[in-house]
């Protein structure tokens, strides 16, 4: 399968959350997945890596609009580079191209991934697919929201997100 993994681009390597993502590109890509990422740094890189040095495929889908803001280029692990112009051309490069996504911590960046992903299942604008986020502040932030805005969704909305302790649990997530 694809499968797309969303995070930040703050993870320095040699930190936790870098080598956690690190690890989750060479799990994926040891059962033979490709992944994909937004291509850059920081989860992008660290991911790309892991998959990279198992042995993995690794797409990267990068755009103009960040490249002429950071002045950035695709990370040394991405074989597959996917081009696009916008943001929102890449955010849908991204979910479109994927079987399965999993989310990593993140920022707004990583929270606009998921909720976009999400709508767009339940609009059935693109196909079911698993929705996997890993890790417990995506599990806080999410029950709160549940429980704050409850009239606001239906069961089956909440049913679309699937929630992982850490990305080995999230792997054994993707495989059920």
């Amino acid at each position: 399968m694809n499968i797309t993994v969303f995070g930040g681009a703050q993870p320095k390597q040699g930190s936790p959350a870098y080598e956690e993502a690190q690890l989750l590109g060479s799990l994926l890509a040891q059962r033979g997945h490709a992944v994909i990422t937004g291509g850059y740094y920081g989860t992008m890189e660290a991911v790309s890596r892991g998959a990279h040095e198992a042995g993995g495929h690794v797409i990267g889908v990068t755009c103009s609009d960040i490249e002429d803001w950071r002045g950035s280029r695709a990370n040394a692990f991405v074989k597959e580079e996917r081009k696009k112009k916008t943001l929102s051309d890449r955010l849908m490069a991204l979910i479109e191209g994927c079987d399965a996504a999993i989310a990593l911590p993140g920022g707004p960046g990583t929270l606009t991934e998921i909720t976009l992903m999400w709508n767009l299942m339940i609009i059935e604008s693109t196909p079911r697919k698993p929705l996997i986020l890993v890790g417990q502040g995506w599990d806080f932030i999410f029950d709160n929201y549940f429980i704050e805005f409850e009239s606001y969704m239906t069961p089956e909305n909440r049913d679309l997100l699937y929630f992982a302790e850490d990305v080995k649990d999230a792997v054994k997530t993707l495989e059920s």
